[in-house]
């Protein structure tokens, strides 16, 4: 259903080093660099079919992050879920929610972690069993 997610940025090259140290715990290697037609900088990562992107805001205002907002990393065990979470917070990113872990849900057990990147963006490691 999706092609990318881009997210806005006030700090290109530190989110870069954030997003690649975080991102690598996923398999991700490596970054494209961009410049758009209107000046501004961008990175792509690319991994499975799926597009992480980082964009300065075209409309020359501050980047900020959506209330309500979360975009969902899809993890291969719950090791990995805590291992996405703690390569974030090693990075600069900050904890937020309740500590990584399993979580019971209407839809069953999930194996959960959440956690701010430098921009404010809510992000989640997400791991569900069977």
């Amino acid at each position: 259903m999706f092609n990318h997610i881009m997210i806005g940025t006030n700090d290109i090259q530190k989110s870069k080093e954030f997003w690649t140290k975080t991102l690598a715990v996923l398999g991700v290697q490596g970054s494209m660099d961009n410049t758009a037609s209107s000046g501004h900088e961008r990175v792509f990562f690319m991994h499975n079919g799926n597009v992480l992107a980082l964009s300065q805001p075209i409309d020359g205002q501050p980047a900020t992050c959506a209330n309500g907002m979360t975009i969902g990393f899809k993890c291969d065990s719950a090791e990995q879920v805590k291992e996405l979470h703690d390569a974030a917070i090693a990075a600069g990113g900050t904890t937020c929610e309740d500590p990584p872990g399993l979580r019971e849900t209407t839809m069953g057990p999930v194996h959960l972690s959440y956690f701010r990147d430098l921009d404010g963006h809510k992000i989640c490691g997400i791991y569900r069993p069977g």
